[in-house]
């Protein structure tokens, strides 16, 4: 089967293209855009492939082998993490920061993230137990002080939408969040975990029903793609912690977005230099 390759980067330049081309043993070559080209009919095996990634990896440049033709209008469902995929900021570290505990929870969101604490849930209710007493005026300061959309993001879904993709931000994180960003970005669905207040609107340190964790978003995804009839070759999915890799495992355009080594290492695409709109230069067109 023919196959093509997408190369990345901010400082991709006509040499840099040449050497990939090189490598790849491609038939030809595509300028996509300042920032990306493709790279036509290229060698696809175990040695070669080996060698594109040392190449890429030293350049930092991130490739992504594609069927030739693929359309983004064929995909049905793309679902997206939100902490540090869709929005610059790991929520729950941030809003930490006004209980002076942000060090003690950051260490266990990196440790969870990384794959080295297994349960998700029990990561989540100990670093929930830290805010315990915060009044939830912070989650708005939060919003509006910290967080950002990660470049490109905007772009994506809007594309995706324009395209007839339902978009799903499924996250470990917190409703308050993920409602307003349904509401800035018109998404399909939304899911995450709710933050307890007691009636002085003080947060408990405590998490309201079932905490989504890895194969609570993992169901979620497989509940919203079986809804709009998405088989896995028409799902894009978008993370870049441990607890992503369930949902990542059910598409096939499995994207690790500046992800932990656990991630990279399992989902079939990465992007570590680019924006998340590159997702849309693996397409042949609408």
């Amino acid at each position: 089967m023919t196959q093509n390759n997408v190369i990345q980067s901010p400082a991709l330049d006509q040499l840099l293209i040449e050497q990939a081309a090189a490598i790849a043993q491609a038939n030809g070559v595509q300028r996509i855009s300042k920032s990306a080209a493709r790279l036509l009919d290229v060698a696809h095996d175990h040695d070669t492939v080996q060698a594109m990634k040392q190449w890429s990896q030293a350049r930092s440049i991130d490739i992504a082998m594609v069927e030739p033709g693929a359309k983004l209008s064929d995909c049905k469902v793309l679902a997206l993490d939100m902490d540090s995929t869709l929005i610059n900021i790991e929520c729950i570290d941030e809003i930490a920061a006004f209980g002076g505990v942000k060090a003690e929870v950051s260490a266990i969101t990196e440790a969870a993230m990384r794959g080295e604490i297994k349960d998700f849930a029990e990561s989540l209710t100990r670093r929930v137990a830290y805010l315990n007493g915060l009044s939830a005026d912070v989650l708005q300061t939060v919003y509006n002080d910290k967080l950002r959309l990660n470049p490109g993001a905007e772009t994506l879904v809007q594309t995706a939408l324009q395209q007839g993709i339902k978009v799903l931000l499924v996250s470990g994180g917190f409703t308050f969040f993920t409602d307003k960003l349904a509401t800035r970005l018109n998404l399909t669905h939304t899911l995450a975990n709710v933050l307890e207040q007691d009636s002085h609107g003080r947060l408990t340190g405590r998490v309201v029903g079932k905490i989504v964790d890895a194969q609570g978003k993992a169901d979620a995804l497989q509940a919203f793609a079986a809804l709009h009839g998405a088989t896995p070759a028409q799902i894009i999915a978008i993370g870049d912690g441990a607890n992503d890799l369930k949902m990542l495992g059910l598409a096939h355009y499995s994207v690790a977005y500046r992800a932990k080594p656990i991630v990279q290492a399992k989902a079939r695409y990465a992007l570590n230099v680019s924006p998340l709109d590159a997702v849309l230069n693996w397409f042949e067109g609408a």
